[in-house]
């Protein structure tokens, strides 16, 4: 018997009992469709981490560093000189902080409040447990002072729409400049040029020499609504607090690796730990981006194989399935069997024809779960638009033809002792069956 005798006696087989063929599949069918679906979400989710990540800026340095006593910023100033001595490395550094005063901003007969949380909680709505639910999204619309360096758009991953960043002068004479973030910039001035325009922050008039174009992450809207002043107004706008925070934008990969171990022994010199592992002159922390993004990403694999092993159990117990009906099979045609064999049938003729029949059984099953699938994915993608807003979800056809050749696989591999008993069966007692 050749290959093609094989398969056109599986599928006159598999075609005069549909029903139980069909049922037969329907665990397989089940398991690749399953393997689709969650390994293709899993992945999606994982595919709009990264996108955010992106959005945020690769090759990032957060520095945390702080000195019990540095009344007038030293840390910061010692920091910053030894970045320039990384510049090989290093594109730029800036702190990054946040003003929470209340303030306001005001350009013509527009005025605008900043940090106006008093407005945000007086629209909460208390909750069962005695605290209180905040309606909507409170960084939608509402506006922020930050303070940052000539350095703030490069190291925050902004790219400017008009006009340019303040300069190095103007940060260390405290010149009242500011750049605007897309949502600041329209709540201001809609589609008007603002650069060069004269706008009053908390009663002091500032010049807009910029603005920057829309971070578009959805999970953040806050990153567009920002006014980016000079650091050096810490002083008279933040009650000179001390700044803790800096980023530090790093020019490729491999340099942020390089780069954030030079900091940390930088920063380990300045704040030496004592015998019992503590710090009594301050603290320091040094974490990117980069490292937060692998950690994301092998999160994410494992979930997905997590949700793939899962998924592949069904596969399993549609393989069990079929080796049941193979057994059940081989009985049926336990006759056939033995007239086959005395007329000189080989064992491997036998094995091979039983072995096509569940591998085709399978395969079926396998096409007919990856359309499924596919349809499945889709509706998942609908179901979770607020997840995956603007990615069309669709499996990787990679995991699909994985998925069918595993079931082609199974069949292959429950199908074999039901063939190795067909092939055993010897002739004489095959033709006394019924």
């Amino acid at each position: 018997m050749n290959l093609w005798q094989a398969f056109k006696m599986a599928f006159k087989s598999i075609a005069m009992k549909k029903t139980r063929s069909f049922l037969t599949m329907l665990g397989i069918i089940i398991g690749v469709a399953s393997v689709v679906i969650m390994v293709s979400v899993m992945q999606g989710q994982a595919k709009k981490s990264m996108e955010y990540f992106e959005k945020m800026g690769d090759n990032k340095i957060e520095v945390q560093a702080y000195a019990y006593y540095d009344m007038n910023n030293e840390t910061g100033q010692k920091l910053f000189d030894y970045c320039l001595s990384l510049s090989d490395l290093i594109l730029g550094i800036t702190p990054n902080v946040e003003i929470n005063e209340k303030g306001t901003i005001q350009y013509g007969s527009k005025t605008l409040p900043v940090n106006d949380w008093d407005a945000i909680w007086a629209n909460a709505t208390p909750t069962g447990g005695g605290g209180m639910m905040i309606s909507g999204d409170p960084y939608e619309t509402m506006l922020r002072f930050v303070l940052g360096s000539e350095s703030y758009g490069v190291c925050n991953n902004y790219t400017l729409a008009g006009g340019r960043e303040f300069t190095y002068l103007e940060v260390e004479k405290t010149i009242p400049v500011c750049v605007l973030g897309s949502g600041a910039k329209e709540q201001l001035f809609g589609f008007t040029d603002p650069v060069n325009e004269i706008v009053t922050i908390n009663g002091d008039p500032f010049q807009v020499v910029g603005w920057f174009e829309s971070m578009d992450v959805e999970y953040n809207k806050s990153l567009d609504n920002i006014i980016v002043i000079p650091y050096t107004f810490n002083r008279s706008m933040n009650k000179n607090s001390s700044i803790q925070r800096y980023v530090i934008k790093a020019k490729d990969a491999q340099s942020t690796i390089e780069a954030s171990t030079k900091l940390e022994a930088f920063l380990l010199g300045m704040f030496p730990l004592n015998a019992d592992g503590w710090c009594e002159t301050g603290s320091f922390r040094v974490g990117s981006d980069n490292s937060y993004a692998e950690n994301a990403e092998k999160q994410n694999l494992m979930q997905s194989l997590v949700m793939g092993a899962i998924a592949g159990i069904s596969l399993l117990v549609g393989g069990i399935g079929i080796m049941n009906i193979m057994l059940v099979t081989v009985t049926e045609r336990t006759r056939e069997i033995g007239i086959r064999k005395a007329i000189g049938a080989e064992r491997s003729s036998i094995i091979t024809q039983f072995l096509i029949e569940s591998a085709v059984i399978c395969s079926l099953g396998g096409l007919l779960g990856i359309g499924i699938g596919y349809v499945g994915t889709m509706i998942a993608g609908k179901l979770m638009a607020d997840v995956f807003e603007g990615m069309i979800l669709m499996p990787d056809p990679a995991i699909a033809i994985g998925a069918f050749l595993f079931s082609v696989v199974l069949g292959v591999i429950f199908g074999m002792y039901p063939a190795i008993k067909a092939s055993g069966l010897q002739p004489v007692v095959a033709l006394r069956a019924d």
